[in-house]
């Protein structure tokens, strides 16, 4: 029996989208069509009165650690990054309202000419009042992955759950796609995670979601409505 068979389903969600995502196969930038199809899924979900949060990445457009390998000032190119997570937040949410559905994007930098700055209450307020939330800008902090700003702000909106939307469904032992014979765990604990160097999230991540107990699930992007339906694949990381 499946998580959301064990419980009411969730009524408060968190999803993390890779920047990669909004790509899709062209591998950079982003691509019209794949936004679509993630804006359907979502609209989908909120229909079924689910309340929806998201975290975006930003490595489609730059990914901060990459630019301070060749040079940049490592607090430099982590702001750059946070401004890329900007562009999808602005570019998904532009997709979503197309189906007639209110977004708001909260950015941790603001920037209040495109975006509202990241408030709690005023996160949570836009959830209850049936909007869905984008939160952009990460932390706000450099040094800090987009993993942690999804646990962080997953445990203060207070979230059910995590979802991790990734290209796999779910937390193998090793790369599935170098190594044809990886177990992918049905179940596994934070400490397992940490302690068998599986590398789904950062351990800073992982470490704050343990110590707030909230749920991860991790699965395939193209998956979360069969997900959350009590069907597809997934790992289920909890304490």
């Amino acid at each position: 029996m499946d998580f959301f068979t064990m419980q009411e389903k969730p009524n408060r969600v968190l999803i993390k989208v890779s920047g990669e995502a909004l790509a899709g196969k062209v591998g950079f930038g982003l691509d019209n069509d794949k936004i679509a199809r993630i804006a359907s899924d979502i609209s989908i979900l909120y229909k079924m009165d689910i309340e929806i949060c998201l975290v975006i990445g930003g490595g489609n457009i730059l990914r901060g650690s990459e630019l301070s390998s060749v040079g940049f000032v490592r607090t430099t190119a982590d702001y750059m990054g946070m401004i890329a997570t900007i562009i999808n937040a602005l570019a998904l949410q532009n997709a979503i309202e197309k189906s007639n559905i209110v977004c708001r994007v909260l950015s941790s930098i603001p920037i209040t000419a495109v975006c509202e700055p990241y408030i709690k209450r005023r996160a949570v307020r836009h959830m209850e009042k049936k909007r869905i939330v984008i939160f952009a800008a990460g932390t706000g902090n450099p040094f800090f992955s987009t993993d942690t700003a999804a646990v962080l702000r997953a445990i203060e909106t207070d979230c059910n759950i995590l979802i991790k939307a990734t290209q796999v469904d779910g937390v193998y032992s090793s790369d599935p796609k170098k190594n044809s014979n990886a177990e992918r765990f049905k179940k596994v604990s934070y400490d397992e995670l940490l302690s068998k160097n599986l590398k789904v999230m950062d351990a800073a991540a992982i470490a704050l979601a343990k110590d707030n107990n909230i749920p991860i699930m991790v699965c395939k992007l193209d998956e979360i409505l069969n997900v959350i339906n009590g069907n597809g694949l997934y790992t289920l990381i909890k304490n």
